[in-house]
């Protein structure tokens, strides 16, 4: 898919571009109490790190995720680049665990963070578009270099370079990350820096 340009559906995607999943985040219940010392022990691709960090990460290479096992039986997965992705995987380590003779179970799949990006291909006057976005937007550039840009509706967060690079956090499901960006896309058009 990378690399070939598809026709993009501008009933859904007016601006003429799609927002890039980049990260999906998920967490699971497994549903039983967990030994992670015994996981970190057995499975091949765990490092467990108790005065660092209070849960088991393990990672797989297909799809190439990395999950937080949790001793409560709570597991939080990462690093999918899409919902069936992150799915698959989530039943994968799942799988690992019921492997090494945990009672778990699979129950409340919840997606909690999606995390996409897009290049609108034109630099964009951030000063401008936070003084006429004040309640929504800040714009300190000594500290971050983007634009933090908090939309209600969808209640998302956008990241907002000059480059013309924007990141989109916070949406539960797909479509959100592209109405926000199709909400933003006229701001930034009209905030486009002029190159003389």
């Amino acid at each position: 898919m990378e690399g070939s340009q598809q026709a993009v559906d501008l009933s859904k995607h007016p601006s003429g571009l799609v927002p890039t999943l980049q990260n999906i985040v998920a967490t699971v219940n497994l549903g039983c109490e967990l030994s992670l010392k015994q996981i970190a022990l057995r499975a091949r691709n765990a490092e467990y790190n108790p005065k660092r960090f209070a849960a088991v990460i393990m990672r797989i290479r297909e799809p190439k995720t990395t999950a937080l096992i949790f001793a409560s039986g709570k597991m939080v997965c990462t690093g999918a680049k899409s919902e069936a992705q992150s799915k698959m995987a989530a039943r994968k380590y799942a799988r690992i665990i019921q492997k090494l003779g945990f009672s778990a179970q699979f129950k409340d799949f919840k997606i909690q963070n999606i995390v996409g990006s897009c290049d609108v291909k034109f630099p964009i006057r951030l000063e401008s578009l936070d003084s006429a976005h004040g309640p929504y937007s800040k714009y300190e550039p000594e500290l971050f270099p983007g634009l933090v840009y908090r939309m209600k509706k969808p209640k998302v967060v956008l990241l907002i370079f000059v480059s013309g690079k924007i990141v989109i956090t916070g949406a539960k499901e797909r479509k959100e990350t592209y109405a926000a960006f199709e909400n933003i896309y006229p701001v930034l058009a009209e905030f486009r820096k002029v190159q003389l």
